[in-house]
């Protein structure tokens, strides 16, 4: 298929007087262009994860780049042969992640580039944290990482806590290593340890997606979980699996969302157990009155119920 479109990854923090007329602007600069993502704005800040065709991610690359404050902004980009989210979404918030925690970022951790983080893995002494939530680990990571059971980015608070503060004077002589996904949870994350007293923090520069890029696969394990139709990707040209089906035990790394949609798990599943249990996580759930159309080809992540409402009309007529 060819890759007429592209996805980008992107985040930059500035200050922002009126976010609300940014996210205006830029629905307004989206207006009849092909384009889908999800797009946050706070005073903090932007943080955005889209796709769209060619000319209209180049246009809009181009036209944030203009817009005072954000003429730094990194872009992560890669060619794609459709859209990769439902539809595009901009939105205020106080937060551009959901941390629940005020930190100051002008204490983030040194950052590092691909080359240099695999120096680090190779030569020195250090400890490693994955600051995603265990669902993403699950089809991937850093081999030699923590893999923390936070489900949520907001529970990182409270791993430190009771994980980390109590072995501080353990990891004084360590470099303090974290990744995450495009690199922004790292930047509260990495500032949140520096003010709890943690000293030679360091942060994987882009993330996960910037390292794919330079190094590849590298000391990779597994796929990458991304918040998109994908779900999963590879991380250079290895297609490992080292996930299971939450049913059988299989190996399987194709996610989807339970088909009750007053359950909406997220889990990994093989195709013979998704065809019996049809899309459902429990057999409970396939009793339910809210089933999302079962699709055994296409894992595509949860829709809001009026979407298949919308679609079950359009069958009728």
């Amino acid at each position: 298929m060819e890759n007429k479109y592209l996805i980008l990854a992107y985040y930059h923090f500035f200050k922002i007087e009126n976010p609300e007329l940014f996210v205006k602007e830029h629905k307004f600069f989206f207006k009849d262009r092909d384009v889908t993502g999800r797009i946050y704005i706070s005073s903090e800040g932007i943080n955005g994860q889209m796709s769209g065709f060619k000319k209209d991610c180049e246009a809009y690359m181009l036209w944030l780049k203009s817009q005072k404050g954000f003429e730094q902004v990194t872009f992560k980009v890669d060619p794609h042969h459709q859209n990769i989210f439902y539809k595009m979404t901009v939105k205020e918030r106080e937060q551009l992640v959901a941390f629940d925690q005020k930190v100051d970022l002008s204490q983030t951790g040194t950052h590092l580039n691909p080359k240099e983080w695999d120096e680090v893995l190779e030569n020195e002494d250090y400890f490693l944290i994955d600051v995603r939530n265990n669902y993403e680990m699950e089809v991937g990571h850093f081999k030699t990482a923590e893999l923390p059971p936070c489900e949520t980015f907001r529970e990182f608070s409270d791993y430190t806590e009771k994980k980390l503060l109590p072995k501080k004077e353990e990891l004084e002589n360590k470099k303090i290593l974290m990744y995450c996904t495009g690199g922004i949870r790292c930047e509260y994350y990495s500032a949140y340890l520096s003010e709890k007293g943690f000293k030679n923090v360091y942060q994987l520069d882009g993330g996960v997606l910037n390292y794919n890029h330079k190094v590849g696969k590298g000391h990779w394990t597994g796929k990458l979980f991304v918040f998109d139709d994908r779900l999963a990707c590879k991380v250079g040209e290895s297609d490992e699996c080292i996930s299971t089906c939450h049913h059988c035990s299989e190996k399987s790394d194709r996610y989807y969302n339970c088909a009750n949609m007053d359950c909406n798990f997220l889990f990994t599943c093989c195709t013979n157990c998704l065809e019996t249990y049809q899309g459902c996580c429990k057999e409970t759930c396939t009793a339910s009155k809210r089933l999302r159309p079962f699709n055994h080809v296409q894992n595509t992540p949860f829709r809001r119920w009026y979407h298949y409402m919308d679609e079950a009309e359009k069958l009728t007529k």
